[in-house]
């Protein structure tokens, strides 16, 4: 298992929950950008630098995710993506996205941006909180738990 992130609108309040998790499970983080990545150097720790561009960062993560595979998106059309490989999503705020509920959210998705094109609503999502914070570290830790014991009886 790999998780991937998408670094491009990443929270970076939340970069060291997954540093921690990566060096303390041995989970290789990969962060995948069109900018640099400021992070510690490590052999779990890598970053793909990919061309500027609309959805290059997200077009080389659905190549690049696997089956069991974990990717930190905000982004539900890649998380779709991912999630019919087989992989798995988990946004900032701590949803995981998976094969149960992603249509769901894709509808929902919709709907919204519909409603914000028809001025029926404005704005975009909260800001990010320390609330959101800890539901992200709660929801990691489980499925990083769950994940890891399924690989391990697959064995």
């Amino acid at each position: 298992m790999r998780i991937f992130i998408d670094a491009d609108a990443f929270p970076n309040i939340i970069k060291d929950i997954l540093m921690r998790a990566s060096a303390r499970l041995n989970v290789p983080l990969v962060f995948v950008a069109n900018k640099p990545v400021r992070i510690e150097n490590t052999a779990h720790i890598s970053v793909i630098l990919v061309p500027a561009g609309q959805d290059v960062a997200d077009d080389r993560i659905a190549e690049l995710a696997q089956t069991g595979d974990l990717v930190i998106t905000a982004d539900i059309p890649l998380a779709d993506r991912v999630v019919a490989k087989g992989a798995f999503a988990l946004n900032p705020r701590g949803k995981l996205y998976t094969e149960d509920n992603i249509k769901d959210s894709m509808a929902i998705r919709g709907l919204m941006n519909e409603l914000r094109d028809g001025g029926m609503i404005t704005g975009g999502p909260a800001t990010f909180n320390k609330k959101d914070r800890q539901a992200f570290a709660n929801q990691l830790d489980s499925f990083l738990i769950r994940q890891l014991k399924t690989e391990d009886a697959g064995k």
